[in-house]
């Protein structure tokens, strides 16, 4: 397969001007002004005008419960597996599949096998070993074994704490964590990373603050996410992304009825504080919680039902990055990019230069609504609608 787009607003995620951009097989082979393809006819190229539109790196997703999740309210309110084009539609070429709050009746087994469907299917899959619970539910026996034996596993996650639905783990239990994913990863090659599910409590990020205040793991080893789910656990947030670490902002697709109900802090707005404050534009991502429960209140705070998390957030964030908050639109960008690839060691995702894999996203430039995606060279949206569709879709 062959494909260039001609004449897009590259975003790299740098802006590097109005570029041509050239993938051969699943990768792209070339950046650069009036391409050329010359296989003397035994091979055919297909090109795509993008001409008023602007050419992103495929999005990465780096927190999704791929398989489902919810289950909180009673088994009636388990939310469904993510299709191929939950994602797809929404630019999303790279996902981080996770497990929840239910770490019995959904496991690791299940949720290696999905995010092989998924890859099959034509996108880039990764998965946390692990759910809310500790001890750590995995695979083969042990947090090391599944990092360094499983190709998928990238880390552990997502580890509740601070929340009433989490196995209120000591310090010790804690830490014990931390240090054999951090060493399971530096044995692999891997990224160690571990994903913390932040909730509600008062105590905040404490179990993650006392690790790398009295110990020697770093902040690099943890990839805290809802931690714009109110305004003091942000506070608290903002000085760990100042000290050098990466925070997570957990998309919204309606943060206009969230606001009305508590001090949710809204993404783009979290994000232009988080810059204010002196953080680096290096030091946050954004992922959806796609497929996970939301519980839904009335205007009395009634509990209502169950709604559910959507990869159609993150494009959303970041329109309101760039038209609400006033953010440069490279800098939006970072957050669904190249930090993810980064930080998850994703060393060929992220970014437009040749060497990466073929993942891409044309939006328009007015109004920043997605036309095209590209996956490992493939196209599996054009013109808005799913040319690949998953195989019960």
């Amino acid at each position: 397969m062959v494909t260039i787009i001609r004449n897009a607003a590259v975003y790299q995620p740098e802006y590097a001007g109005k570029k041509d951009v050239m993938i051969l097989g699943d990768k792209i082979a070339a950046v650069g002004e009036n391409l050329t393809a010359e296989f003397n006819g035994a091979v055919s190229v297909t090109e795509i005008d993008g001409t008023g539109q602007i050419l992103i790196p495929g999005l990465i997703d780096s927190h999704e419960h791929i398989m489902g999740g919810g289950g909180e309210g009673g088994f009636s309110t388990r939310t469904p597996e993510a299709s191929l084009t939950d994602l797809t539609m929404n630019g999303v070429t790279t996902v981080v599949g996770c497990i929840g709050t239910d770490g019995i009746t959904r496991d690791m087994a299940a949720l290696l096998a999905k995010a092989h469907g998924l890859e099959e299917e034509g996108i880039t899959t990764y998965v946390y070993t692990g759910s809310y619970q500790v001890p750590v539910h995995t695979l083969t026996g042990s947090v090391m074994k599944d990092i360094m034996l499983l190709d998928k596993v990238i880390g552990a996650g997502e580890i509740a704490i601070s929340d009433h639905r989490s196995s209120q783990p000591s310090f010790e239990e804690f830490t014990r964590i931390v240090s054999d994913v951090r060493v399971g990863g530096m044995l692999s090659g891997k990224a160690g990373i571990v994903n913390i599910h932040l909730g509600d409590s008062s105590r905040l990020m404490d179990l993650i603050w006392r690790t790398v205040k009295e110990t020697e793991i770093p902040y690099s080893q943890f990839l805290p996410t809802h931690v714009n789910r109110n305004e003091a656990l942000f506070q608290s947030c903002i000085e760990f992304a100042k000290e050098g670490g990466v925070i997570d902002f957990t998309g919204n697709e309606d943060i206009d009825y969230w606001e009305t109900i508590c001090d949710e802090v809204r993404v783009c707005r979290g994000i232009g504080r988080l810059l204010e404050a002196g953080a680096s534009e290096n030091s946050f991502t954004i992922s959806s919680d796609g497929q996970g429960s939301l519980p839904v209140f009335n205007s009395k705070g009634e509990y209502q039902g169950i709604g559910m998390g959507k990869a159609s957030c993150l494009l959303k964030e970041i329109r309101e990055c760039v038209n609400r908050e006033g953010l440069p639109l490279e800098t939006a960008l970072r957050g669904i990019t190249a930090n993810p690839a980064r930080i998850l060691k994703l060393s060929k995702k992220g970014h437009i230069l040749p060497g990466y894999d073929g993942d891409l996203c044309l939006l328009t430039e007015k109004g920043l609504e997605l036309k095209t995606v590209i996956a490992k060279g493939r196209v599996m949206v054009q013109d808005g609608k799913a040319v690949v569709k998953g195989t019960f879709e």
